[in-house]
């Protein structure tokens, strides 16, 4: 993948058309948004419809935690989301709109849950993108937080809730750059890791504990970087991000 493919960038805001501003700005240079609690609250599915009409995807991170059945219900509904729409011009000259792509490409649980769990979302994603006729989003499992403070126990905890969530079948999961390195000599190469918590070398950490540089993220095994803050509160976002690209 191209460096671009493996960049998402965090919509934290808290209305469409804040998030609209910056996918605005960002895209074509940034083709995933993250979709998290704050605006799926505020905004619902409006939001993934939003990115997916500008023709980029969504990793929607609502982190699922909940019995299997009520997991599956949230999964089926969040694979089933809006997909995108292209006009089609029929030969009678009339305008038909089809349905090109699943916006979601990549959703979150809690790796923290029950293997059961686990195994319910990946096969509520599996049974609605076959209904669909698409490929199915990846589910990958949040394993402990990057605002929590790293300790002894840290590595070992992520480790367990990683190989628990590749046993349940889940793509990958969530991790600081910090454990990343652990968690793909454990779980292989085709095991798919997210880094939140990426900050340009000497910026402030805000919220988060376990922070790093995409370059370090990526040089310990990331798959994929999640950039919010850094480009969000910058006075020039596309400037932040790419100077973040440069790193």
């Amino acid at each position: 993948m191209k460096l671009e493919d493996k960049l998402i960038v965090a919509l934290d805001v808290d209305s469409l058309e804040r998030a609209e501003y910056f996918v605005d700005i960002l895209y074509p240079k940034v083709r995933l948004f993250k979709i998290g609690s704050q605006l799926f609250t505020a905004c619902g599915p409006r939001a993934v419809e939003l990115v997916a009409k500008k023709g980029a995807q969504v990793f929607l991170d609502l982190k699922w935690y909940d019995i299997p059945q009520t997991v599956i219900s949230s999964v089926t509904s969040g694979t089933g989301l809006s997909c995108a729409l292209v006009s089609v011009q029929s030969p009678d000259s009339e305008t038909i709109k089809q349905q090109t792509s699943l916006p979601v490409f990549m959703m979150t649980v809690h790796a923290s849950g029950t293997k059961e769990m686990m195994r319910a979302a990946v096969f509520a994603a599996q049974q609605k993108a076959e209904a669909l006729h698409k490929k199915r989003p990846y589910i990958v499992g949040v394993t402990v937080l990057t605002s929590t403070q790293p300790d002894a126990k840290t590595v070992g905890m992520v480790l367990e809730r990683a190989l628990l969530a590749k046993d349940a079948g889940l793509d990958g999961i969530v991790c600081s750059v910090h454990e990343t390195a652990a968690v793909r000599d454990a779980c292989g190469e085709r095991f798919i890791i997210v880094n939140p918590g990426i900050r340009p070398k000497g910026a402030n950490a805000g919220g988060q504990k376990r922070v790093a540089t995409a370059k370090a993220a990526f040089q310990a095994g990331a798959d994929y970087i999640v950039v919010g803050r850094p480009v969000l509160e910058a006075k020039n976002p596309l400037l932040a991000l790419n100077g973040i690209l440069r790193d």
